[in-house]
């Protein structure tokens, strides 16, 4: 292959992952904006700086779209929480924090939608899945025995929800460096647990 082709291809390849990256983008924006799913295609396309022809030809179908929102969107928000190796229990803490400080309202919003709307529901089991498996990874190196305990795993979920964080901020009104000492507290009681 010519050196101009190859250079082409690449060029080309790079556009049509830009152009996915801005329309998921849009997705993930506009559904903040709205605190809701309903999000209408024209909105995303306009959003992108696409036409919905685009929108469908990169994703399919309004669902397709929305199913690659939802992967585009974890994964964005895990390496967000992604904690330093040899970091500390406050580092996950912050970390996590720093992501309900910048979503967090939204998150309660589509909890509160979950019984009602079938596409939220999804969302919200991916979260929950999501999640859990963050504490494992985030807290595991902190453990006292082989692995964390299930009941340990179970603590450390609800010493991190989102809820938590609402409960301590919004319902409490504590400053953030309050709410993270009483998060981080909670989560060294529940490491420091090996019965």
């Amino acid at each position: 292959m010519d050196t101009r082709r190859g250079y082409v291809m690449r060029a080309r390849a790079a556009a049509v992952e830009d152009t996915r990256r801005r329309i998921l983008r849009a997705v993930w924006e506009l559904g903040r904006e709205t605190m809701s799913v309903e999000i209408v295609l024209a909105d995303v396309a306009e959003r992108a700086g696409v036409t919905v022809r685009t929108v469908l030809r990169h994703f399919g179908s309004r669902d397709g779209l929305f199913a690659a929102a939802l992967e585009f969107v974890q994964t964005e928000l895990l390496c967000a929480r992604e904690v330093p190796a040899g970091g500390d229990t406050r580092s996950a803490v912050s970390a996590l924090f720093d992501e309900y400080e910048d979503i967090g309202d939204w998150v309660i919003t589509m909890l509160g939608q979950e019984n009602t709307v079938p596409e939220v529901r999804r969302i919200t089991d991916r979260g929950r899945a999501m999640h859990r498996e963050w504490v494992q990874q985030a807290f595991d190196p902190f453990r006292r025995g082989d692995q964390l305990a299930e009941e340990q795993v179970d603590l450390l979920v609800v010493a991190t929800d989102v809820y938590t964080w609402k409960l301590l901020r919004r319902d409490r009104g504590l400053d953030r460096t309050t709410a993270e000492d009483r998060v981080d507290t909670l989560v060294h009681a529940v490491l420091a647990d090996t019965t």
